[in-house]
């Protein structure tokens, strides 16, 4: 993804109907030269969640969003198996007669993995924005283990072998801050405050979104 400048960044996603100033444009551009997941922290309503998909639409990428939430564990995330297709292999396979080590591996092939929003984006690589929204919902064990992933952007399902992402997607965390997220996690990250926007601001993120309103 080639981003000549902030101005040209601000300009694409003005153009995607998101209005961003220069402190965010300059992080968003910061993240995206350098590779990085960029955190954007900011009260309910802002527009956090926005800057995902105003990035998704303005580059032409699928917008993968994990909603964070109390008690998210890594297998939520990741992946899954789809045990209603494995019951009717199993109904099949004992009709064959096959021998245990033959049944286990057709039972856990790729064809009965379900992805989940880790491994779809991990899968998806740079053709993909991946929103990981409201991270600070999570608990500290989830946010340890998103550190990693986002450092290697690689998926162990041990049943199918390890998964790569040949070039990672473009990541956006969000916060609401109910709680302080970890320094480990704030180091890998570009940073961005979003507050809520004065009055005449309010007036030209309307007019962007709706050209076609009066400015009264």
């Amino acid at each position: 993804m080639t981003v000549e400048s902030v101005a040209s960044l601000t300009q694409r996603l003005r153009a995607g109907g998101y209005l961003a100033d220069r402190g965010l444009s300059t992080a968003l551009f910061v993240a995206l030269s350098l590779g990085r997941p960029i955190l954007i922290e900011g009260e309910v309503g802002v527009g956090k969640t926005e800057v995902a998909k105003a990035l998704a639409t303005v580059f032409g990428r699928r917008l993968i969003r994990l909603q964070c939430y109390e008690g998210i564990d890594a297998n939520q995330a990741l992946y899954e198996w789809d045990y209603a297709r494995q019951m009717l292999q199993i109904r099949v396979l004992s009709e064959r007669r096959l021998d245990s080590d033959d049944a286990v591996d057709q039972l856990f092939g790729p064809k009965f993995l379900l992805e989940r929003p880790l491994l779809e984006a991990v899968r998806a690589g740079d053709r993909a924005v991946l929103l990981i929204d409201e991270i600070d919902r999570a608990d500290d064990e989830f946010e340890a283990f998103l550190l990693e992933l986002l450092a290697d952007f690689q998926v162990t399902v041990p049943e199918v072998g390890t998964i790569r992402a040949e070039s990672p997607p473009l990541v956006v965390l969000t916060s609401n801050r109910t709680r302080e997220l970890h320094d480990a996690l704030k180091r890998r990250c570009p940073y961005h405050w979003v507050g809520y926007p004065s009055a005449e601001r309010e007036v030209e993120i309307v007019l962007v979104r709706e050209p076609s309103a009066s400015e009264a």
